[in-house]
């Protein structure tokens, strides 16, 4: 069983590393404060584990389904659009600031880190989809399990965003205010485009 449990382990690590690292707005975001903040990715990932670590317990204790009604989906998907729209212009509007005083949102990267994932339906979508038979599979080998599966998952999420920022501030004395200009003008196009998106999708 232990050599099937890190099987299993190894695998969910795969998977959370696939999503993790596909670009979005909490990829952009971490772009954005990491500019400033070499591990602001540390702070992101704690903000995220604010809303992922409940939720994956509230997944183990039977309420999925919540997170699947479509009245709950359309209002996740509208107030998170919003919130990522706003979000978006917040950093087009900072834009035009000089070098010194690079684009920036508006909140510290703990609080950055609970919005980009609250806001996103699609986090609870994959929660209540990918997620729960994860979930599953890990209750099979006992509740210790379970918690051993939730640090690997996290530790995806830690791991990936604190190389996104640390990376970007390391190499921000390279960025000339063309570069800092067409870069933070995609992460705001990122953030502002994904609102749109949950915004609008979950409407048809």
């Amino acid at each position: 069983m232990t050599a099937s449990l890190g099987l299993f382990l190894l695998s969910a690590a795969g998977i959370s590393l696939s999503g993790v690292m596909l670009p979005g707005p909490l990829t952009a975001a971490t772009i954005a404060k990491g500019y400033r903040e070499q591990n602001a990715g540390i702070f992101i990932a704690l903000g995220h584990a604010v809303i992922e670590l409940p939720l994956m317990a509230l997944i183990y204790f039977g309420f999925a389904h919540f997170f699947t009604f479509p009245e709950v989906k359309r209002a996740i998907g509208l107030a998170g659009g919003l919130m990522l729209i706003a979000m978006g212009l917040m950093v087009l509007w900072n834009i035009r600031k000089a070098q010194a005083d690079a684009a920036d949102l508006p909140y510290s990267s703990l609080v950055t880190g609970i919005v980009m994932t609250g806001a996103n339906p699609y986090f609870f979508l994959w929660w209540a989809t990918i997620g729960i038979a994860l979930i599953a599979t890990a209750a099979q080998f006992g509740m210790w399990a379970l918690v051993i599966f939730a640090v690997v998952h996290w530790s995806c999420d830690l791991v990936w965003e604190q190389f996104v920022s640390m990376s970007v501030f390391r190499t921000r004395h390279l960025w000339t205010q063309r570069v800092q200009r067409i870069v933070f003008g995609i992460c705001a196009a990122v953030l502002v485009g994904f609102g749109v998106w949950f915004g609008v999708s979950v409407f048809v």
